[in-house]
């Protein structure tokens, strides 16, 4: 110590405050890491070793510069050998940071040119530095040094002469090809990995730069320090020189301070060393407190050492200290998680399913209210410019169009490119072009048992951030739960429009076949009765009058019982899927067709009889309804017009009957699926329920597709959620 309070007193402060600082940001990157590769063991055990040397450095400081025993020398030897580690450390861990191994960044030049060269040298300096320690590992107690005894020896006074020259050279020559490093670093396959290491990039390099301005100081301070030993007298450099140092460790301590600032801003912000997928929101949080009890930590505890306080009350100091922090960070938490859970009600809030479908006589086709918590989850979670929340898969026909963020924004863009890369729910989310994709530059991939069944697209986040895992998390159930909520509500409005529809045709049914019972048969039957009764025997024009009465009735019975729902045959359950659909072409729909070319797949019928009885049904009868669609509109008026039907049937994970006319087409506003009528809307939903799904494809005057797809059922796994 100098005896300047105010002087010993900053520089405990904020040498405790960085042993606090590194430790806090060495096991995070330990213990938070996705797969702990030697890089991340290199990244968190240098930032260990840094808390460690500013550990022994607030030791020795403690203590003071005068005091003489084995513990000050021990801390004077681990201080010496980290101070050589952990620049040879820093460089390496940028050349981990930048892809330096890796590949792919070798092969495309994204590093600077010679680095293996320079890795060479500075790993040569380290184990000379390190071996002239061991030679000298009797380095003369710190009592000696401070007194400069040590040059009275000509031996020990020229390795410690050598030691002062090497490693100037050797820190500056670290920092600044850390720096160099850092101007081009390689490419990365974690998502948001490059735009991470983008937005990491001027943070580090300004730790590399403070750094670098370190290794200056301390080159000029070293060389300065043996200049002067050799002009002035030991006693008077000795009085001079110790608060010359203790403003120098004050200066290096703040600047070295500022570098961890900067590297963990890095690490938190983007988790550049942690190889998780995205960032944690949490993680910044919980960094802003670790820097203010750093703070308050260094700032009390180092009064205490300062004031040189009997230890019971430093304790006392640092336990209340602890205490109050950690009741801070509770209250803090608490209202933390408040917050989420006010944030998250409009995504738990009922959407009142069963009113919409009873109170109302003809809900219309969304009644669902899903866009108020999509702007919610837009607006409030994720803090996005720009989101669209498209429908894919076997629920794309029931969830009806996109939802679009902000109001009133483009329309939609396609989803296909990025349904393309989602193979499994393991891969999170991918980056996509934002001139393609409406300004979106990320896509999110949402499932259910089902299998993809949507994808979010994300554009930035308006205060220029990155997304973080929680945010991902929640936009990914958000998203999902608003899919099925909108394909439930539709399929569930679907059924009840046909169940309605089926009432209403019921009671016309019932009614008409009453009236024409009450009305035209009975006064026949009883006209008939009257006639034969009023006859003698024998009398064959009454006979024949009869008769006829009686033949017409029995027309208008069989012309009711026509009209009645016909009742379908167990054909499907007797012959299969494909059998069952040949018949009804060859049978039923004999010369409706020009030409019906089969191409099914004997894998693909072999498949079919294994599938359940039910499903077998739904996709029999749906394939039915769009073969009969062709007979029926393929050549509208014209019936000169050459009509052709090609029926596929493949199997490959999942079953495909593709059905395709050369008719003329749909006309607009008639595609299926949207509510009217009971053709193939009703199939689409029975297709859906048994987890299947029909689409439609027309070009009016080419053709007509149809496509129904059931995908093979493979266990839990698409319910498995892990984060890449």
């Amino acid at each position: 110590m100098t005896g300047a309070f105010y002087l010993d007193w900053a520089v405990v402060a904020v040498s405790l405050a960085n042993a606090t600082l590194l430790v806090w940001l060495g096991l995070t990157v330990l213990l938070n890491a996705e797969r702990r590769t030697w890089g991340i063991w290199l990244a968190g055990c240098g930032l260990l070793m840094g808390g460690a040397f500013f550990f022994s450095h607030s030791a020795i400081l403690g203590q003071g510069l005068a005091f003489a025993g084995r513990g000050i020398d021990f801390w004077w030897h681990i201080g010496w050998m980290l101070l050589i580690a952990l620049p040879f450390a820093w460089y390496v861990m940028m050349l981990w940071y930048a892809g330096f191994w890796e590949d792919g960044s070798r092969r495309e030049g994204q590093l600077v040119a010679g680095q293996q060269r320079w890795l060479i040298i500075t790993a040569l300096l380290a184990a000379g530095l390190v071996f002239l320690m061991i030679l000298i590992w009797s380095l003369p107690p710190f009592a000696e040094m401070m007194q400069f005894n040590v040059f009275s020896s000509s031996s020990v006074g020229s390795m410690i002469s050598g030691l002062i020259v090497l490693y100037p050279l050797y820190i500056v020559l670290c920092s600044g090809l850390s720096l160099g490093v850092l101007r081009r670093p390689g490419p990365t396959g974690r998502v948001m990995g490059d735009l991470a290491r983008r937005r990491a990039r001027p943070w580090l390099i300004a730790a590399s730069l403070v750094l670098l301005v370190v290794s200056l100081l301390v080159a000029g301070v070293m060389g300065w320090a043996l200049l002067s030993i050799g002009r002035r007298s030991l006693n008077d450099f000795y009085n001079e020189i110790t608060v010359t140092v203790a403003w120098f460790d004050l200066v290096v301590a703040v600047l070295i301070a500022v570098a961890v600032i900067s590297l963990g801003q890095a690490i938190v912000s983007y988790e550049v060393f942690t190889g998780k997928t995205l960032p944690r929101h949490g993680f910044r949080r919980y960094w802003y407190w670790a820097i203010v009890l750093a703070l308050g930590y260094g700032v009390l505890v180092g009064w205490t050492l300062t004031l040189q306080l009997r230890p019971i009350y430093s304790f006392s100091i640092a336990a209340l200290l602890m205490v109050v922090f950690y009741a801070l960070l509770s209250w803090r938490s608490f209202a933390e998680r408040e917050r989420v859970i006010e944030g998250l009600r409009p995504f738990v809030a009922s959407q009142q399913l069963y009113e919409h479908l009873l109170t109302r006589p003809a809900p219309g086709p969304f009644d669902i209210d899903v866009a108020t918590p999509f702007r919610a989850l837009c607006q409030d979670v994720l803090g996005t410019e720009v989101a669209y929340l498209v429908p894919w898969g076997p629920l794309a026909n029931l969830a009806g169009p996109a939802l679009v963020y902000p109001d009133g924004w483009q329309v939609a863009p396609s989803a296909a490119e990025a349904a393309t890369q989602f193979k499994s729910p393991q891969t999170l989310c991918v980056s996509i072009d934002p001139g393609v994709h409406g300004e979106a530059m990320w896509a999110v991939s949402l499932w259910s048992e089902r299998g993809l069944i949507g994808i979010l697209l994300l554009g930035g986040k308006r205060d220029g951030g990155l997304y973080t895992q929680e945010e991902i998390e929640i936009a990914r159930t958000v998203g999902e739960r608003l899919i099925d909520t909108q394909a439930t509500a539709e399929m569930a409005r679907r059924l009840m429009t046909l169940q309605r529809q089926q009432l209403a045709q019921s009671q016309v049914i019932d009614r008409q076949t009453r009236r024409a019972l009450h009305d035209d048969v009975l006064p026949r039957l009883h006209t008939a009765l009257l006639a034969l009764s009023s006859q003698p025997p024998g009398t064959n024009e009454t006979l024949a009058e009869a008769i006829d009465l009686l033949t017409d009735l029995h027309r208008q019975i069989s012309a009711l019982l026509r009209q009645s729902p016909a009742v379908i045959g167990p054909e499907v359950l007797q012959q299969g899927l494909i059998p069952a659909l040949r018949q009804t072409v060859a049978e039923e729909l004999s010369g409706a067709f020009d030409e019906v070319i089969w191409a099914v797949q004997p894998e693909a019928e072999r498949e079919t009889q294994a599938i359940p009885s039910l499903t077998a049904e739904v996709l029999f009868y749906a394939s039915r309804e769009a073969i009969r669609n062709a007979a029926r509109h393929g050549r509208d008026q014209d019936t000169h017009r050459p009509l052709h039907l090609h029926i596929a049937v493949t199997w490959n994970g999942e079953l495909v009957i593709l059905i395709e006319d050369d008719g003329i087409g749909l006309h607009p506003g008639n595609q299926p699926g949207e509510g009217s009528g009971q053709g193939l809307s009703l199939h689409s939903t029975m297709v859906a329920i048994v987890g299947g799904a029909l689409e439609v494809e027309s070009t009016p005057g080419v053709c007509t597709r149809v496509r129904l797809t059931w995908p093979q059922r493979t266990g839990s796994g698409a319910s498995e959620r892990p984060i890449a």
